[in-house]
């Protein structure tokens, strides 16, 4: 076998296998929410209340995230990805035996902190022992595999809750986690993630000031920014976008949730897509700039009321690709304005804006539904998406010194 090949093969059983970690991560997130009604009925709690519970495990997972971050960096990434896939598991097997509603709350803190790590640990393994020419592929893997997990939960969870029960569903779901997390602890090829000591000692003089500087830096702070935005306006497509439908053009949830469907689909070819572009280009945060750019036309299109059905399925699939397509750049650009040593809070911190946006962007599109106005959900995605582009464009090339290409 050649170093080549030896290497190639290496490098995708590491993607393989964070990408997998990262599905598992999204999978957890909608494995509880098909099964609200049935909680609803054995807890006799309302939904607004089941609602709480799953703020509360973005909340923990989107303020933990630095600080997880801060832990790949002094621990290395397998430990804390490990550790982040026992505990999303736990939590989620937690919340199939808990006996009153109350603990519903405390399996979402623990499911809440195992998710908190997903982003900072899976992504400074692959920039650790993935050959850089090969990042823009394993980013779009990792993407694709976010987006999987996210399809097979509640495909995982409604037969079984229907056949056993949820309580069964949801232990069955968490059993699955834990079960991958004896494989994963097997796989020596994610040990020994490439270290950078002298750097790493350069930082450690600076000590927590050089930290805080290096987060509140104008790069850093600016593609948290633009995660932020860009987050929110994707929980109005992903989950306001159907009721907003219904509402505004007058058609059917099935119609509508085809057209939701339509919208995923196109963010799965897009993340595909956006791979190949990310290894072709070095203005990565032109593509991102463009990627947020144009579905907001569209949006803004979406929310006129006056599309004919088939037009209206075609500007949501579009719309669903180009998003998916900035992922893999997206994701470079962030690799190039953390220092080798530091990508693991750099990634914390910046990833963070996705959860964070989980607590400001319900309650905007929730406003605008019971208020009779629709097409606010569009218009509103279309501004958040329009606020995101200045934050990547004005990067110059020495603030992404480190980004591949």
């Amino acid at each position: 076998m050649t170093a080549a090949v030896s290497s190639f093969r290496a490098d995708a059983k590491v993607i393989g296998l964070v990408s997998v970690a990262h599905g598992f991560s999204h999978f957890y997130q909608l494995c509880i929410p098909p099964l609200f009604p049935l909680l609803k009925d054995e807890f006799g709690v309302g939904y607004a209340a089941l609602g709480a519970a799953m703020a509360v495990f973005y909340a923990v997972s989107g303020v933990l995230q630095t600080a997880a971050g801060f832990f790949v960096d002094r621990f290395g990434a397998r430990a804390i990805l490990l550790a982040g896939m026992a505990l999303v598991a736990a939590g989620t097997l937690a919340t199939g035996l808990a006996p009153r509603f109350e603990w519903l709350f405390v399996a979402a803190v623990l499911a809440g902190l195992g998710n908190s790590v997903f982003h900072p640990a899976d992504l400074a393994l692959l920039n650790a022992k993935v050959d850089p020419k090969r990042l823009g592929p394993a980013f779009s893997v990792h993407g694709i595999a976010g987006n999987i997990g996210w399809v097979l939960a509640p495909l995982f969870t409604i037969p079984i809750a229907q056949a056993y029960g949820w309580r069964v569903a949801l232990v069955a779901a968490g059993a699955l986690g834990l079960a991958f997390f004896g494989i994963l602890a097997t796989q020596r090829v994610l040990a020994g993630e490439i270290r950078h000591a002298s750097a790493a000692a350069g930082r450690g003089r600076a000590g927590l000031r050089g930290d805080v500087k290096l987060l509140l830096s104008s790069p850093v702070l600016r593609c948290f920014s633009f995660f932020f935005l860009y987050a929110t306006a994707l929980f109005g497509f992903q989950m306001f976008s159907t009721a907003a439908l219904t509402q505004l053009y007058g058609i059917t949830l099935v119609v509508a949730s085809s057209m939701l469907t339509a919208f995923l689909l196109g963010a799965a070819f897009g993340i595909l897509a956006g791979g190949v572009v990310a290894a072709r280009t070095d203005r990565h945060n032109l593509v991102a700039a463009i990627g947020v750019l144009l579905p907001a036309g569209l949006a803004f299109a979406i929310a006129g009321g006056t599309l004919a059905t088939g037009l209206l399925i075609a500007c949501m699939a579009l719309a669903g690709f180009l998003l998916g397509s900035i992922g893999p750049s997206r994701d470079i650009i962030v690799r190039g304005i953390a220092p080798a040593e530091g990508r693991g809070k750099v990634y914390g911190f910046v990833y963070s804006g996705l959860d964070l946006s989980g607590l400001i962007a319900p309650p905007i599109f929730g406003w605008a539904l019971d208020h009779g106005r629709p097409e606010l959900v569009f218009t509103v995605s279309a501004l958040f998406m329009v606020a995101a582009a200045p934050t990547v464009f004005r990067l110059r090339r020495r603030e992404m010194a480190h980004a591949v290409g």
